[in-house]
């Protein structure tokens, strides 16, 4: 679905369907007195039979009416709040949009771009509206023999009352249409089974993102590398499966040669059984999605090429499948990282953490301005954060603060943990540098400082997505593509700043 925007009399638009605002109480704003207006009050009249109460997200579908070019009215309540919150707005969209898909209607025009948003501008309502309604089209049924129904609905405009108004709703439209291009390629790589997505496919995908963008190139890195590389612990995951691993390195170059470049780390564990520390068999299938860090990176630089950002940008996909066998790693084992630094894996299930700490260090030689990972590492921080929101944690205040502004401005929020000193005591080993794990208490923190001893050498922060990068459970079930609106906010407040 295409969203755009256009400045127009909201009377004299043609469209299949016309949605506006209707606050609790059956109240116009200034948009809904116009129409009324235009169809001598007819409007008024049919809101004072009581047949839509005004309430978030309440919609009533009027055939068209005189005065007005619009061939229906969708009337989609707003709530009492004279101002709203974001969760309204994103509500009042997918309610809007949940009807729109049931008509057979090509386009339709919303304009609620005069709603007022706590702390929105046009461009931040547009944006949300966007993805909004971008995300509420999504669909996975490749692997379904009866398709689901192609909806007819293939256009949404968002209507500018003012021509001054007109270019910041534009840009909002249309950087929410390549974020959601971004997210929408997370989601798909997330939900595909372990069968398909092994290491070499997401190679293989970052080779054809790499072949249709010019900024992009792709470098992939085979077993034999990681080898000469020394990435012991890299390696240890990685040895007890037949699919080999792959570390993929993705160069987009938007700046100067010269400039360096901001580096986002994913880790791409494609299924993860636990290894020799075998996870329970209930809810397994979802270790398919303990890839979405890696597919978080390829989608976020999927909507970096579309927005053509005047940086410099890496990525790099730590992928490898976690199995059982005669060649697996076993509880006790001890490896070298390419660091130097020896690790005891005291649980083959913590393995995010080791496939990540080899490609933090190998991040060092890009001489990065600051390194993120993303990675589906702990399901301590689902207890702790729920599904709403991912963990941060890192070694650089700005950065912290930067990330955390990018996730308000994105509605795509994440919150910062501590990493204090103290828990580093609980990932002290008697036979090794570090043990792999910290004991039962706070495991999303020492998993943070686990990989803080591999990032000393950059500003370095680390977003755990377990709880958010995928719904579990029930008719919702699949990959969100979070946090790609994060991290494109991200690198979008950096090409601001390297324009300044």
């Amino acid at each position: 679905m295409l969203i755009n925007a256009k400045h127009a009399d909201a009377c004299k638009v043609k469209t299949a369907c016309l949605v506006i605002g209707i606050a609790e109480g059956g109240k116009l704003d200034t948009l809904g007195k116009t129409l009324d207006t235009a169809c001598d009050g007819a409007l008024s009249k049919l809101l004072k039979r009581g047949d839509l109460a005004g309430k978030a997200g309440q919609t009533l579908l009027v055939p068209g009416l005189a005065g007005i070019s619009a061939e229906r009215l969708l009337l989609v309540g707003t709530g009492k709040d004279k101002t709203l919150s974001e969760r309204t707005l994103r509500k009042i969209t997918a309610s809007a949009l949940t009807t729109l898909k049931s008509l057979g209607g090509k386009d339709a025009v919303f304009a609620l771009s005069e709603q007022s948003v706590k702390g929105r501008d046009h461009y931040g309502k547009a944006r949300l509206i966007s993805e909004t309604l971008l995300q509420g089209v999504y669909v996975f049924d490749r692997f379904k023999s009866q398709k689901a129904d192609a909806i007819a609905l293939k256009q949404c405009t968002l209507l500018a009352s003012s021509k001054a108004d007109l270019a910041e709703i534009t840009r909002g439209a249309q950087h929410a249409q390549a974020i959601a291009d971004g997210a929408a390629f997370t989601r798909d790589l997330g939900n595909l089974p372990g069968n398909l997505c092994h290491p070499s496919f997401i190679a293989e995908q970052a080779q054809a993102l790499g072949k249709a963008h010019k900024k992009l190139s792709i470098e992939v890195l085979t077993e034999k590398d990681l080898l000469k590389l020394g990435m012991g612990a890299f390696m240890a995951v990685a040895q007890g499966s037949a699919q080999p691993p792959r570390l993929v390195i993705m160069h987009y170059q938007g700046g100067a040669k010269d400039e360096a470049p901001y580096a986002l780390v994913g880790k791409g564990i494609t299924f993860d059984t636990g290894g020799i520390s075998l996870k329970p068999g209930a809810g397994m299938d979802e270790m398919k999605y303990d890839m979405c860090g890696a597919a978080t990176v390829l989608g976020t630089f999927r909507a970096l090429v579309e927005l053509d950002l005047p940086i410099n940008v890496v990525g790099l996909l730590a992928c490898a499948e976690n199995m059982p066998s005669g060649h697996a790693t076993r509880p006790g084992d001890i490896v070298t990282s390419m660091s130097g630094q020896t690790v005891e894996i005291l649980n083959t299930d913590a393995e995010g953490r080791l496939v990540l700490c080899d490609t933090l260090t190998y991040a060092e030689r890009f001489k990065p301005r600051a390194v993120i990972d993303i990675a589906t590492l702990t399901g301590a921080c689902i207890v702790a954060l729920g599904s709403n929101v991912s963990g941060l944690m890192g070694n650089h205040e700005p950065l912290i603060k930067q990330i955390l502004k990018a996730g308000e401005s994105a509605d795509d929020r994440a919150w910062q943990l501590p990493l204090y000193d103290e828990y580093q005591e609980q990932l002290d080993s008697p036979f090794a540098d570090i043990a792999n794990i910290g004991g039962p208490k706070a495991g999303t923190i020492t998993a943070g400082c686990f990989l803080s001893r591999f990032a000393k050498n950059y500003h370095w922060a680390h977003l755990d997505i377990a709880g958010t990068a995928w719904v579990s459970g029930g008719k919702d079930k699949g990959a969100t593509g979070r946090p790609v609106p994060m991290l494109t906010q991200y690198l979008l407040d950096r090409a601001a700043e390297a324009k300044a």
